[in-house]
């Protein structure tokens, strides 16, 4: 444990990031606001560790959709229907987390703080409670958007039943390569996934009622227990990575190297040369992760941002001003 952290701590404080972001760029304006964030993400992932990997999720689902602009966080109105009501969003959760932190931060700074910047915090900080040591830094100056649609919210997220060419068409098109695919893809260490995201792979991954056969064969006899064939209806959540869903670690690696990735988007990861070798790279040197996560993670969260006088700075986080 101690070796990690001195990784983590000497590997991560370099981070470089865009041009567009800085480093506490409230110091002045709202000095608090980071220590609100940090504070308040605690007090709930403390009580609910489930919300760790929500926000994080949360944090993706933003910025693959227009760009980390806080876009998934807006509600739908009786003349739109937002990203937050596409259906790869309909299972995200710990929205009241972020509207929790937001009332904080308005009270000490009214109109200074956006929502964007309270995601991305938030999802660093929720990760790295159970460390207490940021794993990331956060460049902020980002501004909310004011368009949020579900139907971009359909095409723009990639799905768990992607192959290895569109998952890299999807994260090139943000401006992300194999690598921060490969790392990123390493957030399913934690949280749980819904047994419609990967039946398909369990009864019928050509169509003829057959098994993917890239899958473990007794894992997916386990599966099989949890996730009763043609029922689309309960979502029964099963842990990502058995016994350590709760847990930010490299335990996905080994786990997708034995053929136990969950998402046919995970198993993908293993049948290209470039991204099989992070994937083994990882597994052989596990404190690598941590110092790959943080750059790829800033790196995702610079997608689009909208800076200096575009978007707004919203007074709710599921409002437009």
């Amino acid at each position: 444990v101690l070796l990690l952290v001195c990784l983590v701590a000497f590997g991560v404080l370099r981070v470089s990031h865009g041009d567009s972001l800085e480093l506490n760029y409230y110091g002045e304006s709202c000095p608090e606001a980071e220590n609100i964030v940090q504070n308040v993400t605690g007090s709930y992932v403390s009580s609910n560790p489930n919300l760790t990997p929500a926000l994080l999720r949360m944090h993706f689902h933003d910025c693959f959709v227009r760009g980390c602009d806080a876009s998934v966080l807006i509600n739908s109105t009786a003349n739109n229907t937002a990203e937050k009501d596409a259906i790869p969003n309909l299972t995200l959760v710990g929205f009241y987390v972020i509207d929790g932190i937001k009332a904080q931060v308005e009270e000490a700074c009214p109109g200074v703080v956006s929502c964007a910047d309270i995601l991305a915090l938030a999802a660093r900080d929720a990760v790295s409670y159970q460390f207490k040591y940021q794993l990331w830094e956060v460049p902020t100056g980002r501004r909310d958007g004011i368009v949020s649609l579900a139907s971009e919210a359909l095409t723009n997220i990639p799905s768990p039943f992607l192959n290895y060419t569109s998952l890299v068409q999807s994260f090139a098109s943000k401006g992300l390569n194999v690598k921060d695919l490969s790392v990123l893809s390493g957030a399913h260490t934690i949280g749980v996934a819904h047994c419609d995201s990967f039946s398909n792979r369990l009864y019928n991954f050509t169509g003829k009622g057959d098994e993917d056969p890239s899958l473990d064969p007794t894992y997916a006899a386990y599966l099989k227990t949890q996730c009763p064939p043609g029922d689309l209806h309960t979502l029964l959540e099963i842990e990502m990575v058995p016994k350590s869903s709760q847990t930010f670690d490299s335990a996905y690696f080994p786990n997708l190297n034995e053929n136990k990735g969950r998402f046919q988007s995970d198993a993908a990861l293993l049948t290209n040369n470039t991204s099989k070798a992070y994937v083994d790279q990882i597994v052989a040197s596990p404190a690598v992760f941590y110092q790959y996560f943080a750059v790829s993670v800033v790196k995702m969260g610079n997608i689009s941002v909208l800076t200096g006088t575009s978007g707004e700075i919203r007074k709710n986080c599921s409002i437009i001003n």
